[in-house]
């Protein structure tokens, strides 16, 4: 016996949640057998498996999981998910434990960490990428972890690697409002290589550089392959970045063509995007059309998709070298212009081995993660689904819409991929109601902190199944401290260092601590070693203390806190770079742009978190040019949003504006920004 009066449902509670008293009665008698006969974890592992249904009010859930934790405080944050023995024998980790002959996951993660070039020997051959010349060995043995080689003396395309598995489609996908379509795996193969037999119309030769600013839908997915399958370097834009932002990026990438499609269709709204391009002073440009044919002339010397293409589909695909760059992804840094960060044919490897065994895509699941091939999820959902053999689904639409929950439904989405801003839309919104979600084993959250109660809610709607919280950077590739589906899921909660890498958390003093910032400890596949338009070494080593066995470790810039349980939770940037909408953005780029509006003396723009958890919101600070300030705060919230949609990017919504006579500095006149993030006392807006 467990129980206390204080921890029994009553199933009057129930009926006030609004469920019918029958079945309020039936759930309070089964739940409270189980609290008088179960410890807690097993207790709810059993009553969110067997005994709640998505047809519950979420309300209902979150009630019964706090009666069932009631007294667990003193253990850490409670479990959401817990799995049950027989599912985690059918999962992509138990095989690989198994054939490894190690009992459990911390073993697992030992010899990942002891065994780096044996672990990724075997995930090499696990995924089966394709060599032309197969490597002289996995891993240069190197003192220098800063520049270590990896597969040296091979040779490959990452590409073909894609082709390599399955059966099932490439891509099933929809364009809102239409019915659902789906491209075979030949048939993206045969349409990539059109694109690469064309290339040579634009002038490109091999190791040039190709821009893609666009919607991530079929034609962008065939035109990055393409790209990369001609030995060419692909420069992603997301498609929601001014004008200005775009010619930064085309110039630090010296993009010699442009993809782009002629508008974006969202809803109702048209958003024109090949003007957009204009605008930025694009290269010779090719034009995708959004409804079958273009909605406007195009410059001279422009070509539309259908004059574009080659009629030949069939493309050997460049041997490289495994260093050779495939893409140019931007990340912002604490300047005003984003670090150029190139992927190579390595960083896939990294992205499909975090695929497979902490998001666990097996071969014919069906992959969806609301992206932009201008954020690293973008290319790593294309490496993470095909390598593993499953199938991308895309939809080209509003993700935080009714029509794209119902997408997820109809696909038969097996792993979906969240950014936490739009669970909190699905729910606000009440979207997922109704829907039949079965399909999904797995959901896996990254971009920004997400919010413990709407995580809890989202996996109450598809009968409970593992939240994968996966955080890193496009300079790793994929994740550096994830969890996985062996594991119980705590609501916005870490539950270990990815595979292959090792992590410590160090306070100011650079002594090891429960809270913090975090280290990685190199080396590992995906670990960027070269930045187009910064110094690397000063970027993530310049500085940093010695780890803990006396070895180089590498700055990420995140603040950790581990938990008492052994989780970790994450608690924002120790720099000055915040995630909005999922992206990545500088203080000082939000600042560059606000400081010219007419009036203003000095902005400064900082990230709050909320009280309950959650993405960040952005805030402003303003000291008018004028000593007595003339400014509305509301106003100057309105101004400055426009100022912030037109020139940078309308994903970076402004939460507040704050008026003041002076900002806090320090001795050597900088601003302290943490004085201002833990000064905000705003209320939601």
């Amino acid at each position: 016996m467990r129980s206390s009066a204080a921890e029994r449902v009553r199933s009057d509670d129930l009926v006030a949640l609004g469920l019918k008293p029958r079945e309020a009665r039936r759930l309070a008698a089964e739940v409270n057998r189980l609290l008088d006969t179960c410890p807690s974890v097993e207790c709810w592992r059993r009553i969110s498996s067997g005994l709640l249904s998505p047809a519950h009010p979420f309300p209902v859930h979150r009630l019964l999981h706090r009666i069932v934790f009631h007294n667990q405080h003193d253990m850490g944050p409670a479990p959401i998910f817990v799995p049950a023995p027989n599912s985690i024998q059918e999962t992509n980790l138990a095989r690989i434990q198994e054939q490894l002959g190690l009992e459990s996951f911390a073993e697992l993660h030992s010899w990942t960490v002891e065994n780096r070039s044996g672990y990724w020997e075997m995930m090499i051959r696990h995924l089966g990428i394709r060599f032309r010349t197969p490597p002289l060995r996995i891993l240069d043995s190197t003192p220098d972890v800063e520049n270590v080689r990896w597969l040296p003396g091979a040779r490959l395309n990452i590409a073909e690697s894609c082709f390599g598995r399955g059966s099932e489609p490439a891509v099933v996908y929809r364009r809102e409002g239409a019915p659902l379509s789906s491209l075979t795996r030949k048939g993206l193969d045969s349409l990539s290589n059109r694109v690469a037999n064309a290339l040579p119309l634009l002038g490109v030769d091999r190791g040039d550089t190709v821009a893609i600013d666009m919607p991530m839908n079929v034609e962008a997915v065939a035109i990055y392959l393409g790209v990369i399958k001609a030995g060419c370097v692909a420069l992603t834009i997301a498609e929601s970045f001014s004008a200005p932002e775009v010619r930064t990026r085309l110039k630090v990438g010296k993009a010699k063509a442009l993809f782009t499609q002629d508008r974006i269709l969202r809803g109702s709204r048209e958003l024109p995007l090949y003007a957009r391009m204009m605008e930025a002073g694009a290269p010779v440009t090719v034009v995708v059309p959004a409804r079958g044919r273009l909605s406007e002339p195009l410059r001279e010397g422009d070509l539309s998709w259908d004059d574009f293409l080659s009629e030949n589909d069939a493309f050997q695909a460049v041997a490289c070298d495994p260093d050779d760059a495939i893409n140019i992804l931007f990340s912002s840094g604490t300047t005003g212009e984003p670090k150029a960060i190139p992927f190579t044919h390595l960083t896939p490897v990294k992205c499909a081995a975090d695929g497979c065994l902490h998001q666990d895509i097996r071969e014919g699941d069906v992959v969806a993660w609301p992206t932009s091939l201008g954020w690293m999820m973008g290319p790593w959902l294309i490496y993470a689904s095909l390598i593993n053999g499953a199938t991308i689904a895309l939809f080209d639409g509003i993700p935080t819409s009714r029509s794209f929950c119902e997408f997820v439904q109809d696909a038969k989405v097996n792993v979906l991929g969240v950014v936490p801003t739009l669970v909190g839309a699905w729910r606000a919104g009440g979207w997922l109601e109704g829907l039949d979600w079965s399909s999904v084993r797995v959901f896996t959250s990254t971009g920004e902190c997400s919010n413990p109660d709407d995580m809890h809610y989202l996996t109450s709607r598809a009968g409970y199944r593992p939240v994968v919280e996966y955080c890193g950077g496009t300079e790793i590739g994929g994740a550096y401290i994830t969890g996985t589906v062996v594991q119980t899921s705590v609501a916005s909660a870490f539950s270990t260092a990815a595979l292959g890498m090792s992590l410590t958390i160090l306070d100011r003093r650079g002594v090891e601590s429960d809270q913090g910032e975090i280290f990685i400890v190199p080396p590992s596949i995906g670990l960027s070693t070269r930045l187009l338009n910064r110094n690397h070494h000063r970027e993530y080593f310049a500085g940093t203390p010695q780890g803990p066995g006396g070895g180089l470790l590498r700055r990420h810039g995140d603040r950790m806190k581990r938990l008492d349980n052994g989780y970790y939770r994450a608690q924002g940037r120790m720099d000055d770079t915040m995630n909005l909408g999922g992206i990545k953005v500088g203080s000082a780029e939000i600042e560059r742009v606000l400081n010219r509006v007419p009036g203003i003396g000095e902005t400064a723009a900082v990230a709050v978190s909320p009280p309950g958890g959650g993405a960040t919101r952005l805030v402003v600070y303003v000291v008018p040019a004028a000593p007595e300030p003339e400014f509305d705060e509301q106003e100057l919230k309105g101004i400055f949003r426009k100022v912030i949609a037109d020139q940078l990017n309308p994903l970076f919504r402004l939460h507040d504006v704050k008026v003041v006579r002076m900002m806090p500095r320090t001795a050597s006149n900088k601003i302290l920004r943490r004085q201002l993030r833990s000064g905000y006392t705003g209320q939601d807006s």
